[in-house]
């Protein structure tokens, strides 16, 4: 039951082909932009790595945001192009929950995203739960909601995280730039396929249309 997982929501471009929760083939290669350039061919090289043709998918996963605005959307119409082409079931994975997956702890861990103008995106989760839903927060404001929510030191993952543990007594950073490929993996597994993955926002671009 062989599924392509795609994401392209941070500062990464990442294709994976898993099944049964094995890794078949998977590429991940850092980048700021120009993700709509190697999206396809990457696409195609991970599953010809795999020994599959697109026909063989069963599933379809990719990370449906928060994170780059752009990013995200090149992401979502690939998926969705891909569902289209194959018949495949398409599933969304929040990027918050992907980054807390890619570390190990037996206590709560948080998605931390920087997104700009003193604010992050963030998510705590344990056990593979969530503690709260994503948000756009301030600083401070991302801090306390956490401390809520759970009192135990926190891991905290992502672009964020540095920022947010000097706000949080006894957490730790995981600086990553992308959720870990095998989390994805393991995450899409695991994800219901929607009739229709929308992108996950959470606040207005910064980009305005020029005034008539």
């Amino acid at each position: 039951m062989p599924l392509l997982v795609i994401d392209t929501c941070l500062a990464a471009c990442q294709v994976g082909v898993f099944d049964g929760g094995r890794r078949l083939a998977g590429m991940s290669e850092p980048m700021e932009r120009g993700h709509q350039e190697r999206l396809a061919p990457m696409a195609a090289e991970t599953m010809a790595a795999a020994g599959l043709g697109f026909e063989a998918l069963t599933k379809l996963a990719v990370t449906a945001g928060p994170g780059s605005f752009t990013g995200l959307r090149v992401g979502l119409a690939f998926a969705k192009g891909l569902q289209l082409a194959t018949g495949a079931p398409l599933a969304g994975v929040g990027t918050l929950a992907a980054l807390a997956a890619s570390v190990a702890s037996d206590g709560p861990v948080a998605g931390v995203i920087d997104a700009r103008r003193g604010q992050v995106y963030a998510q705590g989760f344990q056990g593979g739960g969530a503690l709260t839903e994503p948000a756009c927060l301030t600083l401070a404001d991302a801090a306390e909601r956490l401390r809520v929510a759970a009192p135990a030191p926190y891991v905290l993952v992502g672009s964020g995280a540095e920022a947010l543990a000097a706000l949080l007594p006894g957490a730790r950073a995981a600086p990553l730039a992308a959720p870990d490929l095998d989390a994805l993996g393991r995450l899409a597994e695991a994800a219901a396929p929607a009739a229709d993955v929308h992108p996950i926002y959470l606040r207005a671009p910064d980009a305005r249309l020029p005034a008539a």
